[in-house]
């Protein structure tokens, strides 16, 4: 799929720049967790990335009727994707299991803290799954910030445009200090919450502290924006960083910049 038959295409289409793309570890257990604007996060991200990387993909991506369905299911599992059931319970307890065997066998596991893909551009809270694998494994957790893929795929539309997308990859986060505290429901809100202040740091986008999937349904309600709940401007009440969204490298040329 990556190197033969979608990959080519992909790269053409998008010519992905990355930045920090050392910061991804040569070998050995490491978790991916990125910020999440548009479907094509799934696929971009691995292309700029030489080692094998599978993540959790909700489970309807799995459960499709008719032709486009049964195509989707199967290239979902195609490129490894873990079917995780969002209602939450035992289902979710299932795909983070997976996930953690995965990292327990040294692979590389990409997550969404988000737990679903942003309404509107801004990052929202993290759901504390990225906090428990990273204290039960042990491994590292590498932030990734998506650039541009929602203005190429806004909800709702299925095609992309075609234009450059950008990867930002940050240094490793180590967790170790907290090691056999993953009971605490305070120290995984703690460490998910350094992990959404990295991803707010590299992507410069706006931090809500709701969890998206509320944000989507007070949309559907039409509940007016203004009428959010007023709360920390930052992950963990943290000062807000001085960044911008990364603007692309100025040569079109280049296929990345480390």
């Amino acid at each position: 799929m990556k190197r033969v038959f979608v990959g080519p295409i992909l790269k053409l289409m998008f010519r992905p720049w990355v930045k920090g793309l050392e910061n991804i570890p040569a070998e050995g257990a490491a978790i991916i967790a990125s910020n999440h604007l548009a479907v094509i996060d799934s696929f971009v991200l691995p292309l700029v990335i030489d080692r094998e990387i599978v993540f959790i993909g909700k489970s309807e991506y799995f459960t499709g009727k008719g032709i486009k369905g049964k195509l989707t299911a199967k290239f979902m599992r195609g490129v490894g994707t873990i079917p995780v059931d969002r209602s939450g319970g035992k289902a979710s307890e299932a795909a983070l299991r997976t996930g953690l065997q995965r990292l327990q066998d040294g692979e590389l596991f990409g997550i969404y803290p988000e737990g679903t893909r942003s309404p509107d551009a801004r990052l929202y809270r993290g759901k504390t799954g990225v906090a428990r694998l990273a204290l039960e494994s042990g491994a590292p957790v590498v932030p990734v910030a998506m650039v541009g893929t929602n203005l190429a795929q806004p909800i709702g539309k299925r095609i992309p445009k075609i234009m450059r997308l950008g990867v930002i990859i940050g240094e490793p986060l180590d967790f170790s200090r907290y090691q056999g505290m993953e009971s605490d429901r305070f120290i995984l809100r703690s460490v998910t919450d350094e992990i959404m202040y990295s991803l707010m740091s590299l992507s410069g986008q706006e931090y809500v502290d709701i969890y998206a999937a509320t944000a989507k349904a007070r949309i559907a309600a039409g509940v007016p924006r203004d009428s959010e709940p007023k709360g920390a401007a930052a992950p963990g009440g943290r000062p807000v960083p001085q960044v911008q969204v990364p603007e692309p490298p100025a040569q079109e040329g280049d296929a990345k910049v480390d």
